[in-house]
């Protein structure tokens, strides 16, 4: 039977000229990459004409089964709109930022008087932020010494106007310890208060010297007021200032702003870091992770790096060093342009004090990644004691790291179903557990069952190249481990280790050998086995049981006049379980919301 032909070719004479996005997609309907383009058309046939310039595009390639655009209205945007679907669907084959949780932001918002917090949630509603700070501790003392210099209410109350003047909010204890003005009360006027939250973002900037000229003033005013409580509250936060400026000990002599960006790169791993200096001063060094970088070029890198940096950003320096250029060079100016309102400028520095910044970066991108790729080679030798025992006990040549084991589950030989579970290093791994719903088998067969599953999943593993396992796990003895491995050597995979745990006598079988293995009860091979099997077990038959419900509330229900999706969901929410509705009174079934008295005697009969 002829093969089917891929949908994306039917499309490619179809194709927009306008700028936007392309999504590819495997069989399984999965974004496995998404870019941009200047000209949608030509960006996407380039990679159907000639010889792909990476092995990592000739992979990407072999697995496009269709295609989508998104036409934009501009460069800009479909850079931006790219940014943001990658990091919402990371597919497989873009390059992978490694940002486990959402860096962290300090907000400033858009209220009458502003709050002061650390969010990872973006909402634009005209809130200015901060960030991001990849160093969290970092973060936390620049927002400690920003709540001891200045008195920014800490209570989430919406202020307006309007509360403000009728006084809906009362003084709370930050007041009474000097930590608030009260501007809940109207203690502290709303221009009073703006020019406060000005020197915050100033201190955020790291323009310090113009809070310390503030400062300065304020405590002068008040010890020339004979006010000296007050003078001496700012004496103690202009010292704090001053106490946060001598801990950056980098300078330069030009008091310039400007960004550093540092590379480290080692096979497939790529460390990014960022150097903030606003008025000459080192304020901040964030660090950025980069998985699936080994085909890719240092201006390409860079050209991500850059626009994960800025996206979100609300201050973008005049000039940013790094190590190479970049990709799209003239389009991610043009954004910056936009974005900042001033040119920005993108130099290579060869010689002198930048230079010398663009060093240090790249010593600390090095160290990051010599520590990154230290814990990948650790985590990769690190062998559990379980595993390495099962290796011992089945003479494998490579310890079973990832297992998979399957379980069949029916009732009588009804609503028959397999599970899938996955355990990496001894332990389940819940993601890459999957169910099976049984398609081709009536009655009681688990040899045929069995041969449904694993002929499915495997087919799945190797059309789309899916990791394979260290070894197969079957919930049985002789017969299904039969099965099973006939499935595989059918799919030519039968180079995989695969043994069957029979239930009775923990027996553990292997296709080549006719009696079972001597391994000992007590041995850790044999409690991991166990473990696997009693945990697909465990998945199957709640999976079964599951389906079985649904069964039965649907026959039992669906018979009776009348009963709809709604009339049945609202009967089962009331009564919990098809049992209580059972048990219940004419009277008490007409209790639930949409049931009259005659179809609760309709329902009554029906049940029983």
């Amino acid at each position: 039977m002829a093969s089917a032909i891929a949908p994306y070719k039917a499309k490619l004479k179809d194709l927009p000229k306008q700028p936007g996005v392309y999504f590819y997609y495997d069989k399984n309907g999965k974004i496995i990459y998404i870019g941009k383009a200047k000209v949608l058309r030509n960006r996407v046939k380039s990679y159907f004409t000639g010889t792909p310039d990476s092995p990592k595009t000739a992979r990407l390639i072999a697995r496009i089964w269709d295609l989508q655009t998104l036409v934009t209205r501009t460069e800009v945007e479909a850079l931006l709109t790219e940014a943001n679907l990658i990091k919402q669907h990371r597919p497989r084959f873009n390059i992978d930022l490694r940002d486990d949780k959402t860096f962290p932001y300090i907000r400033i918002t858009k209220e009458a008087y502003p709050q002061v917090f650390v969010t990872r949630t973006i909402v634009k509603d005209g809130s200015v932020y901060y960030g991001p700070y990849t160093n969290v501790k970092g973060l936390r003392a620049a927002l400690a010494v920003i709540k001891r210099i200045f008195t920014v209410r800490s209570c989430n109350y919406r202020m307006d106007d309007e509360s403000v003047a009728a006084g809906k909010v009362q003084l709370c204890l930050d007041y009474h310890i000097g930590k608030c003005d009260g501007p809940c009360q109207g203690l502290i006027s709303k221009q009073e208060y703006s020019e406060m939250i000005q020197r915050v973002e100033d201190f955020l900037k790291g323009r310090t010297d113009s809070v310390d000229a503030y400062l300065e003033q304020k405590m002068q005013t008040a010890a020339d007021a004979l006010e000296y409580e007050h003078a001496a509250r700012y004496r103690d936060q202009l010292e704090a200032v001053r106490s946060y400026v001598s801990r950056q000990r980098l300078r330069t002599t030009d008091f310039e702003d400007r960004d550093v960006l540092g590379i480290a790169r080692q096979d497939n791993l790529t460390c990014g870091i960022l150097i903030r200096i606003r008025a000459g001063k080192l304020i901040g060094k964030e660090q950025f992770r980069f998985r699936g970088t080994e085909d890719e070029n240092m201006p390409e890198i860079l050209s991500r790096m850059i626009t994960r940096v800025y996206e979100d950003a609300s201050f973008i320096p005049s000039e940013i060093l790094v190590p190479d250029k970049i990709a799209d060079e003239e389009l991610i100016s043009k954004w910056l342009r936009e974005a900042s309102g001033s040119k920005i400028t993108f130099n290579v520095p060869r010689i002198g004090e930048k230079k010398t910044l663009l060093d240090l970066a790249e010593r600390n991108a090095e160290l990051v990644l010599k520590d990154w790729a230290l814990e990948q080679a650790q985590r990769v030798e690190i062998v559990p004691k379980m595993v390495r025992a099962l290796q011992e006990d089945l003479n494998l040549a490579a310890p079973p790291r990832r297992i998979e084991g399957f379980d069949i589950s029916h009732l009588g030989g009804t609503e028959t179903v397999a599970s899938l579970v996955c355990f990496v290093d001894g332990k389940p791994a819940k993601k890459e557990y999957r169910k099976f719903q049984i398609k081709t088998v009536d009655g009681i067969d688990d040899f045929a069952s069995m041969k449904e599953v694993i002929h499915r999943r495997y087919t799945r593993v190797k059309s789309e190249a899916l990791t394979e396992p260290d070894l197969i796990l079957i919930d049985g003895g002789k017969g299904q481990l039969s099965a099973a491995l006939e499935v595989l050597e059918r799919l030519g995979m039968a180079h995989i280790p695969i043994l069957g745990l029979a239930k009775r006598l923990e027996e553990v079988f292997l296709p080549s050998e006719s009696d079972s293995l001597g391994i000992p009860k007590t041995s850790p091979s044999i409690i991991l086995l166990r473990r696997i099997r009693d945990e697909a077990h465990r998945f199957a038959i709640t999976f079964q049981r599951k389906r079985r419900g649904k069964a039965m509330v649907h026959s039992a229900l669906d018979d009776i006049a009348g009963i709809g999706q709604s009339r049945r969901v609202a009967l089962i929410k009331y009564f919990r379980s098809l049992k209580n509705l059972k048990n219940a009174s004419v009277e008490e079934i007409a209790h639930v919301p949409g049931i009259s008295l005659i179809m609760a005697t309709r329902i009554k009969e029906g049940l029983n």
